[in-house]
């Protein structure tokens, strides 16, 4: 008789992702409410895809906090398998992750060599379940793609055993229609013939199959990073993470919720009406909204007849929320518009794809000879020294410290470190 073995797959947690307190308190809910389950389901090992944490240094009061639940699971014999998600990834070479791994509470399960201009990966084996595990981490702006392009598929397909493929990445065939600026790769770039198919970095769940990629799996975001997927939450989309059981073959997928608060979500046109208008039709239709204990996103759109946006006192309507009881409110106004005072219109609803695309347009518009500053290429590039130039201030750093780190971090993006070493 062969025994059921069973797996936890998580993603996209993204843990100091809110800089509003109350919402950083139920991201944390969130984690420990999935590793509960985890720990109460008994698995036999948790497979994080990415995106433990928002940033690769982070506050160290959510280290701390994240640190004491790994350290609950890692003492009932659990073990966690990881791999980094374009969050995780630093131009320095290290991260929160690593250093936790030293810790002994993760272990990374990417590993390979490059040989003849081929990725030949490592399989880590579980030793428990015997199940392998090989993967790609993810790496901000698609840089990570050259890595499936170089990838040694052969050598995958050919070994024997359950296999998983670990990664964090966007597939063409998957990719939701809201994502279709986002970096993605083909499936085909994946090794054909694993029993599951880990992924992360998509922040909807997605459960799909393809001919020779059985069992493709996305999680989603545990929680949510974006405003894009808070209001998802409030629309109704479930966020939490799979199980799996196994034993020469996948035997179930199960989706197991996570729910820590509820949301509201509104979208509500303002269109063809004055500033006066616009806001006493505003607390007209948030008047009667049972706001008690839930998060509330809004998303105020058009083009005002009259007057200036800023002229909308939102701070009246949010502060009139928060007195009924919201734990929390966001108001959404990249479609808001005027008249009087045009403002540049950005394709998009959160800062991520805004930024894209200006970095896009602009990159169109500066003369350049050489071909990495140009096209696709160019807009990784900025994206990249965008990403690496972010960071905040650490607690305690100097300004010359600071500004030293954010040098390094910066010629790194660049590819220029030989050239500075």
């Amino acid at each position: 008789m062969i025994l059921m073995q069973r797996f936890a797959h998580v993603s996209d947690i993204h843990l100091g992702a809110n800089s509003d307190p109350a919402i950083s308190r139920l991201e944390l809910q969130a984690f420990n409410q999935a590793m509960d389950e985890c720990l109460k389901e008994n698995v036999d090992f948790i497979l994080i895809c990415g995106d433990l944490f928002h940033v690769s240094i982070p506050d160290l009061r959510v280290v701390d906090d994240a640190v004491r639940k790994l350290r609950q699971v890692a003492d009932r014999g659990i073990p966690v398998y990881a791999i980094y998600g374009s969050h995780d990834f630093t131009p320095g070479g290290k991260s929160i992750v690593d250093i936790i791994e030293s810790a002994g509470l993760i272990k990374r399960i990417v590993s390979g060599e490059i040989e003849a201009d081929k990725l030949k990966l490592n399989f880590f084996v579980d030793p428990k379940t015997g199940a392998k595990i090989a993967g790609i981490s993810g790496r901000k702006g698609g840089l990570d793609r050259e890595y499936y392009e170089m990838l040694d598929r052969e050598s995958l397909e050919n070994e024997v055993g359950f296999r998983i493929f670990a990664f964090h990445a966007s597939l063409d065939e998957f990719k939701p229609q809201y994502l279709s600026g986002m970096e993605s790769i083909p499936i085909s770039l994946l090794p054909k013939g694993f029993d599951y198919y880990a992924g992360g970095h998509i922040h909807g769940r997605i459960e799909g199959t393809l001919p020779s990629y059985n069992h493709v799996i996305f999680p989603g975001a545990l929680f949510g990073s974006q405003t894009r997927d808070h209001e998802a939450s409030g629309k109704g989309e479930k966020r939490g993470f799979h199980i799996v059981s196994f034993d020469q073959l996948v035997r179930e997928v199960k989706f197991v919720p996570v729910r820590v608060c509820d949301f509201i979500f509104r979208d509500l046109s303002v269109d063809g009406k004055n500033v006066r208008q616009a806001q006493e039709w505003l607390e007209e239709n948030l008047e009667s909204l049972d706001v008690g204990n839930k998060v509330v996103m809004l998303r105020v759109r058009g083009e005002l007849s009259g007057g200036k946006t800023s002229d909308i006192d939102f701070g009246r309507l949010i502060r009139d929320l928060a007195e009924r009881g919201a734990i929390s409110v966001y108001v959404n106004k990249h479609g808001l518009t005027s008249k009087e005072f045009a403002a540049i219109r950005a394709a998009g609803e959160d800062a991520q794809t805004i930024e894209n695309r200006l970095l896009k347009e602009n990159l169109g518009t500066v003369k350049v000879s050489e071909s990495t500053l140009k096209g696709e290429d160019g807009l990784k590039l900025a994206v990249s020294l965008l990403n690496a130039l972010r960071p905040p201030v650490k607690a305690g750093e100097s300004k010359q410290n600071y500004a030293e780190r954010m040098k390094e971090q910066g010629i790194e993006a660049l590819g220029l470190k030989e050239v500075f070493s």
